[in-house]
């Protein structure tokens, strides 16, 4: 491990409800030769943070740094060989020191689930992190390493056996348990107000290839065919609703898809289209079978609906505001310790061939669950021998197997298997 840096990792929100949750498992897991920093805006928080860790912190420095302070950032980018980060949203507080990291080729995770912020990133930071090495990896989380990752195992697979390469690839949510996070809510909340001014960054945030490095080689936005089952096929293409023919279930859209269909494009397109020039990709949530899965499809549908609705005007915002969870805020021990969430990966190959592919873990995805995938993102860029690439990329380019090996070891599942 080279010591030419002050730090090997610093943790930067480490104040905030994940960060806290990142230190304290970096903090009972990290090998005791990594020298680890915490930093945030108050150095008598991250005191206070510090105190309630494990006792391998309790010599941890503290940095005290405003991540919207470029000064502060090239100086702490210059510091440490990893920048670990909570700090969001990132649109507003995370730029200075993402370029920071490209220009001092420094390595960097965070958790963004931001269209327009990992948009910005790639045009700002890209060519610069491949010049100095620095891999800048978006969406170490929930967002969007059980996507990014399930999706990459499965082409690792169906290449192995020789089956050509991805089709139409479906990820399907079977279960999903766990707080909602007062973060994601907050990212939301301003790409709404980032988007709903100004039509080309609405057109970004709405381009399905948004993330691809290079647009013009991707193929035209296209909607996936809706069945028609009488009256309540008519209800499925207004509510946002379908039936799936594979899996005999009703599904609804997934929350989280707008952004990680988008990492996982990205990754195809990094990796020279290595999934394949006919991947198709969609998540969504599993409701059931029969007339109950189709009611529940509808009404999750009604409910996401309505919250990204009632995001684009200001009147309505102020109204959610005050009874969604706010930044820094989070569940319950007893919600955490139930969380858990099961995610299938179904594909078609160009060979006819059937596929899936599964991600689980029994943790509270937003929180619990998303300080692992954080913290070991964090070390696996501190510690382990990587793919050569540099540049602004998504989790599996850079860390690949070696964070699934990493994962394991937590008990989460990656497994692949031929239908």
């Amino acid at each position: 491990m080279s010591t030419a840096r002050e730090f090997d990792l610093v943790l930067v929100g480490a104040t905030g409800f994940v960060g806290r949750l990142t230190a304290a498992h970096l903090a009972e897991h990290a090998p005791a030769s990594v020298r680890i920093a915490l930093a945030g805006r108050s150095e008598s928080r991250l005191s206070d943070v510090r105190a309630s860790l494990p006792p391998a912190a309790a010599d941890w420095p503290l940095v005290v740094v405003d991540t919207t302070d470029s000064a502060a950032v090239v100086d702490l980018a210059g510091r440490t060989r990893v920048v670990v980060t909570t700090v969001g949203p990132y649109a507003k507080l995370g730029m200075p020191l993402a370029s920071a990291c490209a220009a001092a080729g420094t390595h960097y995770a965070d958790l963004t689930g931001e269209v327009l912020f990992v948009r910005d990133s790639i045009d700002a930071n890209h060519a610069e992190a491949e010049r100095t090495g620095a891999r800048i990896v978006h969406s170490c989380g929930f967002d969007s390493i059980p996507s990014d990752l399930g999706v990459w195992k499965l082409a690792q697979r169906v290449a192995a056996d020789g089956e050509g390469t991805l089709g139409e690839t479906v990820l399907h949510v079977r279960t999903l348990r766990g707080g909602i996070s007062g973060g994601t809510i907050d990212s939301m909340r301003q790409q709404a107000i980032e988007s709903s001014g100004d039509k080309s960054r609405r057109r970004a945030v709405t381009d399905p290839y948004g993330l691809s490095p290079e647009r013009d080689a991707e193929p035209p936005s296209r909607n996936r065919p809706t069945d028609d089952f009488g009256l309540l096929g008519k209800l499925q293409a207004v509510a946002g609703t379908r039936y799936d023919q594979v899996t005999k279930r009703w599904v609804a859209p997934f929350f989280m898809a707008s952004f990680n269909t988008r990492i996982v494009r990205r990754s195809n397109a990094l990796t020279n289209w290595s999934y394949g020039r006919e991947f198709r990709y969609d998540e969504v949530m599993d409701t059931g079978r029969g007339p109950l899965g189709a009611v529940k499809a509808g009404l999750t549908s009604a409910v996401l609906g309505g919250l990204f609705a009632g995001m684009s005007t200001a009147p309505t915002r102020s109204v959610l505001d005050r009874v969604l969870p706010k930044p820094g805020e989070g569940p319950s021990h007893e919600t955490m310790a139930n969380g858990k969430f099961v995610m299938d990966v179904e594909t078609t190959t160009t060979t006819g061939a059937r596929y899936r592919s599964r991600v689980a873990a029994a943790y509270d995805p937003g929180y619990s669950g998303t300080a692992i995938m954080l913290g070991q993102a964090g070390l696996a860029l501190a510690l382990d021998e990587l793919p050569s690439r540099a540049g602004v990329l998504t989790p599996s380019v850079a860390l690949g197997d070696a964070l699934v090996t990493r994962l394991e070891g937590f008990d989460f599942e990656f497994t692949t298997s031929r239908s």
